[in-house]
């Protein structure tokens, strides 16, 4: 438990000096150019034990473009979680995403959809810190991305590795008690930095920043719902006539979350 501590305060750590790196670097060149779009991201997750210690979990987020009509991605996680004790929870899984052709610089360099392949590992630590429920999410990525010869290309001519990590810092607080109870309110904030690492990453380093501002409802143990503001900002691998290329994209997140649970 205390190396896995230790590990987590080095990925903070190393994570927080990547970010400050790449936004003084960015400030100080001044050539990104900004492609702005409004999202909404609509998902379901659940968790569901089948043992004291095990749980499956399933997860799907219907991503859109201009908050409804257009596609921005579809994206399935799958994944087992093995519960080291009431505050940590380490997941191992695989994730399926399908990403659109949207915004004025689309990711893909020819404008195509493009499908991509992940495998993942979490570690969630949960702490209470006076009224205030803090969580910490770890997660790392192993990517593979389709690289298209042209435009005009039906299958890719390779897959890219890739390797991203990520930290999320979540608060969240009860509305009527100091803790959350069925059939009450909540609020909550988070913020998540990606970045890119090893030697196929290419522009983005920093790869995107997430802040969520949240009210939820908890009905009762095994079911809550949140929804609120998003913001995402995103840079893309690639530079267009020289400049770094970086969404900013805001918009509203719903999301229910089950948690089926008969061992408590």
């Amino acid at each position: 438990m205390i190396l896995l501590l230790q590990t987590m305060k080095r990925i903070s750590i190393f994570l927080l000096i990547a970010f400050c790196i790449n936004t003084f670097n960015s400030t100080a060149q001044n050539t990104r150019i900004k492609d702005y779009n409004n999202i909404g991201w609509y998902a379901a997750t659940g968790t569901f034990h089948f043992h004291k210690k095990w749980s499956a979990h399933l997860e799907y987020q219907w991503r859109r473009e201009d908050f409804l009509s257009k596609w921005q991605q579809s994206l399935l996680r799958t994944g087992i979680n093995y519960h080291v004790n009431s505050n940590l929870t380490v997941r191992a899984g695989y994730a399926w995403a399908e990403t659109y052709n949207y915004g004025d610089y689309p990711l893909n360099a020819f404008g195509k959809t493009f499908t991509e392949h992940r495998l993942y590992q979490v570690a969630t630590l949960t702490q209470r810190n006076g009224c205030i429920d803090l969580t910490h999410r770890f997660l790392l990525e192993q990517r593979w991305l389709p690289r298209y010869a042209s435009a005009a290309s039906v299958k890719p001519e390779e897959w890219l590795y890739l390797n991203r990590a990520r930290y999320m810092l979540r608060l969240q607080r009860a509305l009527k008690g100091k803790t959350l109870e069925d059939k009450e309110p909540y609020i909550a904030a988070y913020d998540e930095i990606f970045i890119g690492f090893g030697k196929n990453v290419n522009e983005n380093i920093f790869d995107q920043n997430r802040i969520g501002l949240l009210l939820g409802y908890r009905f009762n143990s095994s079911f809550r719902i949140e929804g609120g503001y998003l913001n995402q900002t995103l840079q893309l691998g690639r530079e267009i006539i020289g400049r770094n290329v970086f969404q900013h994209n805001n918009g509203f997140i719903l999301s229910g979350i089950i948690n089926v649970n008969q061992f408590k």
